[in-house]
């Protein structure tokens, strides 16, 4: 279940018989690779304990609506921007009706609506319970929102009855939680993505580089992955594990990674996420150069433009440029869409600008604004996972249509769409 890695479920348990299984589930996302955190309902607590929840989690298990501990002590916000998905299992009949009826006064129904994730619904009741109308009536509700709904099986129930309103097994809830993850919107596309800093050396022990993490470039790897795409990640040093099933190519200086790039072109997406180092020291020492007078003068050459020099190479590859700045980010953004003559381009704002991702090098959180011919498109502050899913996805239908000024095609509401002007 390599689809469910590093992915964040937020998992609801309410008040049925059931919820002694939401203990094997926790342990069954751990091992696929996800990362749980556990909203427990009051009537959920007559069922199982949060300690034992929290012990297989390893995070304690939210309870309260208000909470005091939780980012200014609104804890359904935090959590809705934590998750990348958020499943209820056991989902009970009351937390259906209550979910329909657009119900906000605990602490997990109020989540389910501030979330802007994929929400999916395990349900466990008495097969009499799942069979009258208004659970039905309920049901075609819920999923006429988008809301997904795994299960409910049929068997043998605590009650001793027999017939449809078993929770769904745990293996397979696992994996229909892992085929959200498969978009499959780039299948049999080839997608090279470039992340990271670059390092251009000065010595045998000194650099210029600068403080770009990679996250954001690996998690747009990861994403098209999940897409169905081929993958080609060309990588500047960074600290973070590859993606499962990526093609790494690591380089250090911006030499290296244009003859990466241009090597394994033409590709069908080019997705230049790198902070490319602007220039490189005209001469490289030999050996370590040693401290003498207190000023020291260093001569720099322009490195070469890797986004511009590939489009202008390959001008049929669809191009996705980057950029991130401290001020002017639309002007900046506009400018080097057009002179670099690429489809689109990704900005957000660094430094002293990025206040809510704390400077958006090392935030595993950011903002994104996409700008095209006649456009642009803003994805609001999320995780570098989620906002990566957004992007790819926004990507793969402009690829496909090659209508710029279309809106973002998910169901999900995860982006919001700004009209040009």
């Amino acid at each position: 279940m390599h689809r469910l890695t590093n992915k964040r479920v937020l998992l609801g348990v309410t008040g049925s018989i059931a919820a002694y299984k939401s203990a094997e589930l926790i342990r069954r996302l751990r091992e696929a690779g996800a990362e749980v955190q556990v909203i427990m309902t009051q009537g959920a607590e007559a069922f199982i304990t949060p300690l034992t929840l929290q012990a297989l989690s390893g995070h304690p298990v939210r309870q309260n609506f208000l909470d005091t501990e939780a980012e200014a002590g609104m804890g359904h916000i935090e959590l809705a921007r934590w998750a990348d998905v958020i499943l209820i299992a056991p989902a009970s009949a009351d937390f259906m009706a209550r979910l329909t009826a657009g119900r906000a006064d605990d602490l997990l129904s109020a989540v389910c609506l501030a979330g802007d994730v994929p929400l999916a619904l395990a349900p466990a009741m008495n097969n009499r319970m799942w069979a009258d109308r208004a659970t039905q009536d309920n049901v075609r509700q819920l999923s006429g929102r988008g809301i997904l709904l795994f299960g409910p099986d049929s068997g043998e129930q605590a009650c001793g009855e027999t017939g449809p309103g078993r929770m769904r097994e745990v293996e397979l809830l696992v994996k229909d939680l892992a085929d959200i993850f498969e978009l499959g919107s780039l299948s049999g596309k080839t997608v090279l993505v470039t992340a990271g800093p670059t390092r251009e050396p000065i010595d045998p022990v000194r650099f210029i580089s600068n403080r770009s993490s990679g996250k954001m470039g690996y998690a747009i790897a990861e994403a098209a992955i999940e897409a169905g795409a081929r993958v080609i990640l060309v990588s500047g040093p960074t600290a973070i594990s590859v993606p499962d099933r990526v093609e790494l190519i690591q380089v250090e200086t911006a030499a290296q990674m244009l003859e990466a790039v241009q090597s394994h072109m033409p590709v069908d997406i080019f997705i230049a996420t790198a902070a490319v180092a602007d220039y490189r020291p005209v001469q490289v020492a030999e050996n370590k150069i040693k401290k003498s007078d207190s000023i020291m003068a260093l001569a720099l050459e322009k490195n070469p433009d890797i986004l511009a020099e590939t489009k202008a190479r390959f001008p049929g590859v669809f191009t996705v440029g980057f950029a991130a700045e401290t001020n002017n980010l639309e002007t900046y953004a506009r400018n080097k869409l057009r002179d670099k003559g690429i489809e689109m381009i990704a900005a957000n704002w660094v430094g002293d600008a990025a206040k809510e991702t704390e400077g958006g090098f090392d935030s595993d959180s950011n903002a994104l604004q996409l700008f095209w011919t006649g456009g642009q498109l803003e994805l609001p502050l999320a995780s570098k996972a989620r906002l990566a899913r957004s992007l790819i996805a926004y990507v793969a239908e402009q690829y496909e249509s090659g209508l710029y000024n279309r809106g973002f095609p998910g169901a999900n509401n995860v982006v919001n769409l700004k009209k040009p002007d």
